[in-house]
């Protein structure tokens, strides 16, 4: 079996990375899928695709691979950099504001 390692991005519904720290190892299909005829679903009988095994680290899930005797290949991350601004959110409701704020 090929296993994918790669790490979690973030959730389209949160702002932060907080949940985007893990890395991941994912089975890749081994099977071709099928397609139902009556309704025109894909579906697959091969369930080890569906799994996917969470790791702190890299070197874990790349460790956990060669322990189960997978290959692997590893997929470089896109790291976002966090926009940092000069005058951030706070400044809005500054006691000091220059600009007054109105709707």
């Amino acid at each position: 079996m090929v296993a994918r390692i790669f790490k979690s991005q973030k959730s389209a519904m949160q702002s932060g990375m907080g949940q985007a720290k893990e890395w991941i190892l994912e089975l890749e299909y081994d099977k071709s899928k099928s397609i139902d005829p009556l309704m025109g679903w894909t579906g697959s009988s091969d369930t080890s695709s569906q799994i996917q095994i969470k790791f702190p680290t890299k070197d874990a899930a790349i460790l956990y691979a060669k322990n189960k005797g997978l290959t692997f290949t590893v997929l470089k991350s896109n790291s976002r950099k966090h926009i940092i601004r000069e005058n951030g959110y706070g400044e809005n409701f500054s006691y000091n504001k220059k600009i007054p704020w109105t709707h």
